[in-house]
Order: structure tokens, then sequence, then C-alpha cells
């Protein structure tokens, strides 16, 4: 048996068009067209020289069909140099990530999604709401990953081959899912991770433009520094050294602080474009100061320790979903050691479904 749809999967998540996939294959262009519309049934050797092409198992291409993750119901956190092919990419490995999640819950109860309704409030609001909800009142958030596990969200990393995608997030059957490039600073990371609970909150169908990537930046900047917080432990005549030292409360970078404090009108806009103009002088734009340890997930570290017990390895985990190893690995890099979920030989099984708690 052969599903048109993780052909398809599988050339996105590679960065391939069907003209390139032809190359690399001697097949035709309209033959493979046909083999990803479902007209065309492949012979057992197109199916290998196909697996080979894209460095995936063969038994990959057997499974049940898997619905593409679609660009209209993502929101993107992109970096300029983001392309179409790159896009598609990041999304193929999320429809991957997807795919490890539902194992997951098939074995473990996750915690159920607790996120306001804020398609009509505006940033600051929303960001508001959020924290009275969450009872977080104005303190500092230690650890954004942790905290959107605890609510739900289903966190994951970008794969390494990404890198021009900052972050993207999406609503899938009632579950918000967050996938964040986790190769950035910790600061820029957790600023990424707001602005995509902004997007979860504001955006539930994945509007797209400037206003709603600014409303999404206004969330995050308000929901990481709550203005009563600002107002009161933000230095006054901040200098850079001081700044350096106040950012460490709110574990946010240089210039997001700055950023929050012309916001909330601490600074003068005289002061807030010099204070720019020493940051990216001084190459702090680029390369956070004194930059914080990165997050790591709760949820991914207690499922393999969990699987670890159980003699299950992350080899057990790919041969069972017909990944490659490195595409699992991909999704939650970063968010936990690899050596994690060394394990042994294949195991018993989890069993019954076990609840993680998330704390």
């Amino acid at each position: 048996m052969f599903e048109r749809s993780r052909l398809e999967l599988a050339r996105q998540r590679r960065g391939l068009t069907k003209v390139k996939l032809a190359r690399l294959t001697g097949l035709d262009v309209v033959t493979i067209s046909r083999y990803e519309s479902g007209k065309l049934e492949p012979t057992a050797g197109s199916v290998e020289r196909l697996a080979y092409a894209l460095d995936f198992p063969i038994e990959f291409f057997g499974r049940d069909e898997v619905e593409p993750l679609l660009a209209d119901n993502a929101s993107f956190r992109a970096m300029k140099a983001m392309t179409a092919r790159q896009r598609d990419a990041a999304l193929g490995a999320g429809a991957i990530a997807i795919e490890l999640m539902e194992w997951v819950q098939g074995r473990f109860r996750l915690q159920s999604p607790d996120i306001p309704g804020g398609d009509r409030l505006s940033p600051e609001v929303a960001a508001n709401v959020t924290r009275a909800q969450w009872n977080l009142g104005e303190k500092p958030i230690s650890n954004m990953v942790h905290l959107l596990e605890y609510h739900g969200v289903r966190v994951f990393s970008l794969a390494e081959d990404c890198v021009e995608v900052n972050a993207f997030s999406l609503w899938r059957e009632g579950t918000p899912f967050v996938f964040l490039n986790t190769m950035k600073s910790s600061e820029k990371s957790r600023f990424d991770a707001a602005h995509e609970l902004g997007h979860l909150i504001l955006h539930r169908e994945g509007e797209k433009g400037r206003d709603v990537e600014r409303e999404a930046d206004q969330f995050a900047s308000s929901f990481l520094m709550p203005v009563g917080s600002i107002t009161a432990s933000a230095p006054r005549n901040p200098t850079i050294p001081s700044l350096i030292q106040a950012k460490r409360y709110w574990n946010v970078s240089l210039a997001a602080l700055v950023h929050r404090m012309r916001e909330v009108e601490i600074l003068s806009e005289w002061h807030y474009r010099t204070l720019f103009v020493t940051l990216s002088e001084l190459g702090y734009r680029r390369k956070e100061p004194n930059s914080a340890p990165r997050e790591t997930s709760q949820v991914w570290t207690k499922v393999f320790a969990a699987l670890r017990q159980e003699g299950i390895s992350k080899s057990d985990v790919a041969r069972e979903l017909r990944l490659p190893v490195r595409e699992l690995e991909g999704v939650i890099f970063g968010l936990v050691k690899m050596g994690s979920i060394a394990g042994g030989g294949r195991g018993g099984g989890i069993g019954p479904r076990a609840t993680l708690r998330i704390v």
C-alpha cells in the first residue's frame, strides 16, 4: 500500500519541488504528480527510489493518510529571509511533530488546554486577562515553556534545518501547538513563546499581516513585563550596565526591555533612540549579553524518562512511527537532552495511560 499524502509530506519536509525530486529519483515529473494526486500507484521499485531520495523509511509511505499543515492556518514569526520552501519544510516538521504527539497522547494523559479567548480584546488587555486567569499576578514568569505546557499547549522545537523560522503556532482540533527556534538566545526564545501565545489567544483563525504581528508583539511585551511591574522595578535614567542587570528580573532581552520602558513612558523618545543606537554599536542586538540558560520542557523530559524505564529508546519510537531518528530528534531539539531516551531494547510498552503532572 502507498499513501500519496505521505509522499507530499516527505517532499515538503525536504524542501524539494517535484522537478527536483524527479531529478533525484530518475522518475518523470508527471509521474510524481500522479503519485501525489493518487491517480497512479507507484511500483515497489519506484517507492524504493522515492524513499532513498527523501531519506524516509519505505514503511513511512504505507502508513495512514496524514493531514498536512497549511500555511493559512498557522501564524508564523519568521525572519525576513524565510522562503516559501523553508516555511513548507517547517510545516512538514510540524506535521511530523503532531504525529509524535498523537502517539504520546495514546500512552500518557497530558494537560488539557486552558487558553482564554481574546479575539476581541486589545493585546494589553488580553495579556492582563491571561495573567489573571492563570493566577500569575504581576510576578516575572520563570519558565515560558513550562507555563505553556501547564496550560495545555503542546510545545515543540523547530528542526535545525528550519533556522530561518523564528517560531509558529496553530490550533489543531482544539489543541494549541507552538514551535520554537531553540537555537536563539533564551531571552528571544521566551519572547517568541509569548508572541505565539498571543497569536493563539488573539488570532485563532490564523490571521496574517503586519498588524497581526504587531499585536502579538504587544501581547508578548505586556505578558512578560506587566505595566505595574515595569513601573515599579525598571531603572530610571538607565545605563547599559543597569539595564543588563535589570533584564534578569524579567528574563527578557535588552531590546525588549528598552522597548517596553518606552511603551509605558518611562523613557523619552530621545533616550529610547539613544539606547538603541548604543545597543547596536555594542552588538547587543545580535548577541544577547549575559544570556540566561535555555528553557527546557517538563513534558518531554517526563515522557522520555517514562519510556526509558520501560526500555523504550528513541530508535524504538522512531521505528514505530516509521520515521528517521533525526526527524524525531529535530522536533524536540533543545527542549530535552536526547540521552534521556537512550533506553535499551524494545520494552513491554507503557501499558495504561499515565498522567504527567506539570508543576
